[in-house]
């Protein structure tokens, strides 16, 4: 029951029923006096019904009306002997459920908290017919279910508290109930809510074991999906019985501090877990469909952050223009690409790189993905007034060096990130562009006067993310003759190439790639190409005047990766659009490749 009592426990803290303070007393005395895994919860209930803050009348009172549900009188007498054949009595203890009635296909069922749905879901499969659950008080229940269900040796009708949880020994040596088993959990687990414990720890510790950036739970009409993402690839795992979704799912939420009882809208919640032996933050959504709520589990490893600029996939020359951007006083640098493309981790590589103690930084955003030492971050909250631009307002009179904005999304945005880098600030944000010389048009588009923007703007990054090869089973490997039409390669190119691709292996999954890099576009803001901003400027006059000045596109930056040996043609070809010369090469990309 541990999952379920910590639900509830979640439930009265949400609807603020119990004192914080007693409840967190309550909570710290159950772990010093408990023995028993999975107890704390439960007797940390008991002890607040001992303490009289919550009176068991009034709990289930409460309880049924906030779930639409009629409550039982359990006082005296027992079911009809018929009706409780159809539960049997393990079952019966190890969930706390009664069977009160059987009315054409529909089953009656007494319990003190119907945010079990693992017990419902149980007996609903185990009978093939409708559950339909009544609130009863803790103590009565328990009480019903030893008199229904009396241990050996005990009369019928005993109204002694039921035996030991399943598979454990009474104190007079008696057995307890055998533990029953969860069909698709561990091949130990009980029905109880332990076994979905220990399985959602299994997906999580498997999806960090996978490398995974999400971990996808996906309700579907029949059954219910586990997917995890792997270097950028959703890759389908062992799916959980259907009727083990509630559970799982409340699991998550309870974990993710989000509210059980909200089904309708879209929540976001944190949960921090040590998976491989260090801490590890994701980030959870939940989205209704119409099958059940979809969540979305991003992993937020924290030792992704201390990548250096080389890291990330930048090449030496492109590291030293890089780095020149960095170690300007003012201005902004954008990072462009659509989602996905690893914007957030260059960005905070770049903080890592700044953080210094004689420098104060400060960071807005939504959400606040990475928590950084050292930094000063801040969440926007749109409900409360604290949008991107009233954050960037007030904290311009924090006197910071560098700011960063998770993303220009509108013109009073832009506007405050231009004012701020011409007050002396170096701003980092992002944009959703597809390359570098997009990012100057997007902002006079936003209305940000061509003069503004020659002034602030100092440097434009557009990135992409391919998968890299694997380094443990790669092997000389040239581009198909399709690859090399539609890359343009030009004759001899591949002469010295340390072309490369991946056989497959136990550490890459057979995929051939382990790992991602990144492509990149570098566009410095220099005199030459900020004399040329104006109202009347195209993106095609811009990006003729960048190629002049030594632009080096995206798909030029992965061809040298291509010949570098770091990914192959097939992922720069996926990855990044044609340049000039693709198309009159003649070259058509094979349908699947």
């Amino acid at each position: 029951m541990a999952i379920a009592d910590s639900q509830l426990l979640a439930w009265l803290r949400e609807k603020a029923l119990v004192p914080e303070e007693l409840l967190r007393a309550c909570l710290d005395r159950a772990e010093a006096e408990g023995d028993r895994r999975g107890a704390v919860e439960e007797r940390a209930l008991t002890l607040l019904l001992e303490e009289g803050a919550l009176p068991e009348a009034d709990l289930a009172a409460q309880i049924a009306a906030h779930f639409g549900l009629e409550t039982v009188d359990l006082a005296g007498g027992v079911p009809d002997p018929e009706v409780l054949s159809l539960l049997p009595a393990d079952l019966a203890r190890s969930h706390q459920l009664l069977p009160l009635a059987s009315t054409g296909r529909e089953l009656r069922l007494a319990t003190a908290n119907p945010l079990d749905t693992a017990g419902t879901d149980l007996v609903a499969e185990r009978l093939r017919r409708p559950v339909t659950p009544r609130v009863a008080p803790r103590s009565a229940l328990r009480e019903a279910i030893a008199r229904a269900y009396p241990l050996p040796g005990e009369p019928a009708g005993s109204a002694e508290a039921p035996g030991p949880p399943p598979g454990e020994d009474s104190p007079t040596g008696v057995p307890g109930p055998p533990a029953v088993e969860v069909e698709g959990l561990a091949p130990d687990a009980t029905p109880g809510e332990a076994p979905v414990v220990r399985y959602v720890q299994h997906l999580l510790e498997e999806a960090f074991r996978r490398r995974a950036s999400d971990l996808h739970l996906e309700p579907l009409e029949h059954r219910f999906r586990v997917r995890y993402r792997v270097d950028g690839v959703l890759q389908e795992g062992e799916n959980p019985p259907k009727r083990l979704q509630a559970s799982l799912l409340s699991r998550v939420k309870l974990l993710a501090g989000l509210s059980l009882a909200e089904r309708r809208l879209p929540q976001d919640g944190r949960i921090t877990a040590r998976l491989g032996g260090r801490p590890v933050d994701l980030r959870v959504s939940s989205l209704p469909t119409a099958h059940g709520e979809s969540l979305v589990l991003r992993i937020l490893d924290r030792e992704g952050l201390r990548r250096g600029l080389g890291e990330l996939g930048l090449l030496a020359d492109d590291r030293a223009r890089f780095g020149e951007l960095l170690a300007r006083p003012d201005g902004v640098v954008l990072v462009t690409g659509p989602t996905g493309s690893g914007k957030s981790t260059t960005l905070y590589s770049v903080l890592h790189a700044l953080n210094r103690p004689d420098r104060k930084l400060i960071t807005v955003e939504d959400p606040v993905e990475y928590e950084l030492a050292g930094i000063n971050q801040v969440q926007v909250r749109p409900e409360v007034g604290m949008t991107f631009a009233s954050a960037l307002r007030a904290l311009l009179r924090q006197a910071p060096n560098v700011i960063m904005v998770g993303e220009i999304r509108d013109r009073e945005t832009a506007a405050i990130v231009v004012q701020a880098s011409l007050t002396g600030h170096l701003v980092f944000s992002t944009l959703h562009t597809n390359d570098a010389p997009s990012a100057i048009t997007r902002l006079l588009d936003l209305g940000i006067p061509p003069f503004l923007v020659a002034a602030s703007l100092r440097g434009v990054v557009a990135q992409r993310l391919v998968r890299r090869v694997c380094p443990h089973c790669a092997e000389p490997a040239l581009p198909e003759e399709w690859e090399r039409r539609a890359l343009a390669l030009p004759p001899g190119t591949l002469a010295g190439a340390d072309c490369r691709r991946g056989a497959g292996c136990a550490r890459c999954a057979g995929t051939g790639y382990h790992g991602r890099i990144g492509l990149f576009e570098l566009l410095p803001f220099g005199e030459e190409l900020s004399t040329r901003i104006d109202g009347a400027v195209t993106l095609g006059e811009l990006r003729q005047r960048a190629r002049a000045l030594g632009l080096r596109t995206l798909r030029e930056d992965g061809i040298r990766k291509v010949l570098a040996g770091s990914t192959t043609a097939a992922e720069v070809l996926h990855a990044t659009p044609p340049g000039e010369g693709d198309r009159a090469a003649g070259a058509e990309v094979p349908a699947g490749a």
